[in-house]
């Protein structure tokens, strides 16, 4: 059968995308993802042997994971086949495996099946796949922008190597966009434009690490340069309109973002914490979503060292869902500037996960006698309530008694700190404990 080659498609006729036009054609085109696919590179090896077995390419948008299966298709002697999982379905996989499977028993060539996007499968329909690529029917190359530890399921990922692309570089972007101005079959060679050396690091900055922004941006300022053949700053920045930022929702930096948001918070860094809140909401996070996040950040990290800190979260949020965008961004400011300042505590959180611990590992002797409920004759006449002391009937409102089982007499959970409003806390539990 004839080694298909994806390059032979008529992708440079000018009514194309310019970022489809300049697709590169070998690894050598391919900038940024030296540490996959350089000399000598394991998943470069594994290519040119044409012992690829199953992969999954995870990187943000404009990195290469498409072109890298195409580059895979036109090297490999097996049968290549391409999807999408936002149009294909379950039916399509049923159809490739078909013909996957009697391409083997006719002509005992491979298929090798590129699933772009698999994360938009979900577990079930992952699942799917297994069994061909158990039986060696077809070699999978699934394409993600979404971690595959939450997105893909466990049998699958064991079933295939995972290889992580990285954001371009601002030095390969520009020479990508040098190329496509320089080509004259696949680019903008034919129009000689040049561009302005600040216009190419703005292009680069704009770009974000995402080849396919950079050169979608760069031909739309080719078309609107005019005369002036030389493509400036302000055609650029007039092309983008506004940078395009990659916390895309539910991406891996979606995650990656409200993490480091959420650790200069508890490092008390309001200049950072500030700095990742205004990042999320420029790339468009739900800013409700910052507002749980500080809800729960007020009590697991601040807790008792500052109780206003859990009010002003909960109010923010309210006012968040009140108001909206643009003006809920100043609630936002407010906000998480204030937590990142505020004397840190997690004693209750701490308390919380030991006491958790306790429940599930030891053994539950139930509630003491005097602690239980005793709304009738008949509860009490079974001892319930019975020696139960009523704090209010002493002096200071306090009586020394035990109020946990008794397995856990004793115990303590709660080690309030001596930081901020905690410490009065601390004070005053150890003075009834004194009292004991």
């Amino acid at each position: 059968m004839k080694k298909q080659n994806l390059f032979e498609q008529d992708i440079y006729s000018s009514d194309r995308p310019l970022a489809d036009r300049m697709r590169p054609r070998g690894f050598d085109e391919l900038y940024g993802q030296e540490h996959l696919v350089g000399e000598g590179k394991q998943l470069r090896q594994l290519i040119d042997t044409d012992k690829l077995t199953s992969i999954i390419l995870w990187g943000p948008p404009g990195t290469g994971k498409t072109t890298i299966a195409r580059i895979i298709a036109s090297k490999t002697n097996s049968h290549f086949e391409e999807f999408s999982a936002v149009t294909s379905g379950i039916a399509d996989l049923r159809r490739v495996v078909k013909e996957a499977r009697e391409r083997r028993e006719l002509y005992q060539q491979k298929t090798l099946l590129f699933v772009d996007e698999i994360h938009r499968f979900n577990k079930s329909q992952q699942d799917g796949f297994l069994p061909h690529i158990e039986n060696g029917t077809i070699i999978l190359i699934g394409a993600t922008t979404e971690n595959p530890g939450f997105e893909i399921n466990a049998a699958l990922q064991s079933r295939s190597r995972i290889f992580q692309l990285e954001k371009v570089g601002d030095e390969g972007i520009q020479k990508v966009a040098k190329q496509a101005l320089k080509d004259k079959e696949r680019g903008l060679g034919n129009l000689g434009l040049k561009i302005a050396p600040d216009a190419l690091r703005e292009l680069a900055k704009l770009a974000d690490g995402d080849v396919r922004t950079a050169l979608n941006t760069l031909e739309i300022a080719a078309m609107t340069t005019g005369e002036k053949r030389t493509i400036g700053h302000d055609a650029i920045r007039e092309a983008q309109n506004k940078k395009i930022l990659s916390a895309y929702k539910g991406g891996e930096e979606h995650y990656d973002y409200i993490s480091a948001f959420i650790k200069s918070m508890r490092g008390s860094d309001p200049d950072a914490a500030i700095y990742w809140m205004a990042r999320m909401l420029e790339s468009g996070e739900d800013p409700k979503f910052i507002a749980r996040r500080m809800v729960i950040f007020a009590s697991e990290d601040i807790g008792n060292a500052a109780p206003m800190a859990l009010l002003l979260a909960v109010a923010c949020f309210q006012a968040v869902n009140l108001i909206g965008l643009p003006e809920a961004r100043i609630n936002l400011a407010q906000c998480v500037t204030y937590l990142a300042s505020a004397p840190k505590s997690n004693a209750s959180y701490m308390a919380l996960n030991k006491a958790t611990a306790d429940i599930q590992e030891m053994k539950f002797s139930g509630v003491p006698k005097h602690l239980q409920n005793a709304p009738t004759k008949f509860d009490k006449s079974l001892g319930k309530g019975k020696d139960y002391k009523y704090p209010h009937d002493y002096e200071g409102h306090y009586v020394k008694q035990e109020y946990l089982p008794p397995e856990l007499a004793g115990k303590r959970y709660y080690e309030p700190t001596n930081i901020g409003a905690e410490a009065e806390i601390a004070r005053r539990i150890a003075k009834t404990r004194e009292k004991g």
